[in-house]
């Protein structure tokens, strides 16, 4: 998956003789799009999407792409949300940096060189290297970006094929955790999770690779449907609820859309306004 956040985890490089998709626990694949290509995403999401949920909001919106790997989707998703053509490249940037700033971040610091040197928007998306469950680390990072803004919560997240490494590596808490600090900080959140068959297979190749198994695989009570289970958790815990299922991928896989109904968004807002 185009990346994901643990503990630790060691980068990934292009001339690495590791390059089985085991050897990734932190789902940092160097090639990513190649097996599962962002078309096989965004063809998924409606046109006009942001200006729907969005109708009266001002400009720009922010967003929050969380493990993006090296880019290739999280270019191919700003790109279908603001309805620009690829072949348009850099021309469009001034327009659509107006309309939506991309702020994407990744545990490997490899695939966050390579997602800045290749992107196309280089003034409204910004790549940040991230282990997004790092408190210490990712607090002043998120300030950061939010303050240029006068902002303190972005309008729409995105958490494409994470929370499987975010749940194998840290456990049932730390998916709580991670799904509670997403959901108080962005007001909608696209989140496409993995099914537990992906959770088998991502254990059996760490150990056909002679490595050790994931620390909490054979402990998790979140387990089944993660689709579901994690549905429960967002609307149940975390003041959310459900807006849209977009279909499945053709690799089976859920593109979920939440929206936060806390009162906490609404405030901040409406004060971040005043200001």
């Amino acid at each position: 998956p185009p990346g994901a956040e643990g503990k630790m985890a060691a980068p990934m490089s292009e001339g690495s003789p590791a390059l089985e998709p085991g050897a990734a626990p932190y789902g940092n694949f160097p090639n990513y799009s190649r097996f599962h290509p962002p078309e096989g995403r965004v063809s998924l999401l409606p046109g006009g999407l942001l200006q729907s949920l969005f109708p009266a909001a001002a400009r720009p919106l922010l967003g929050l792409d969380v493990g993006c790997n090296s880019g290739e989707l999280s270019v191919a998703l700003y790109r279908h949300l603001l309805g620009l053509q690829e072949s348009k490249g850099c021309l469009d940037q001034p327009a659509a940096g107006k309309d939506l700033n991309l702020l994407c971040c990744d545990i490997d610091p490899v695939l966050i060189e390579r997602a800045q040197q290749c992107s196309p928007f280089p003034a409204s998306m910004s790549f940040a290297n991230l282990d997004i469950m790092d408190s210490s680390a990712r607090e002043p990072i998120l300030r950061s970006y939010l303050g240029r803004f006068g902002r303190s919560t972005f309008d729409i997240g995105f958490c494409m094929s994470v929370t499987m490494w975010i749940h194998l590596n840290h456990g049932d808490s730390g998916l709580m955790e991670f799904l509670s600090f997403l959901s108080s900080l962005c007001k909608y959140l696209l989140i496409e999770p993995q099914p537990w068959k992906c959770y088998r297979a991502a254990a059996r190749r760490l150990r056909k690779l002679g490595r050790n198994d994931f620390d909490h695989f054979r402990s998790l009570a979140i387990n089944g449907d993660m689709a579901e289970r994690i549905t429960q958790i967002l609307t149940k815990d975390c003041a959310m609820e459900l807006v849209c299922c977009f279909g499945s991928t053709s690799w089976d896989r859920s593109l979920l859309l939440f929206k936060s109904n806390g009162s906490n968004h609404e405030g901040r807002e409406s004060s971040e306004q005043e200001q």
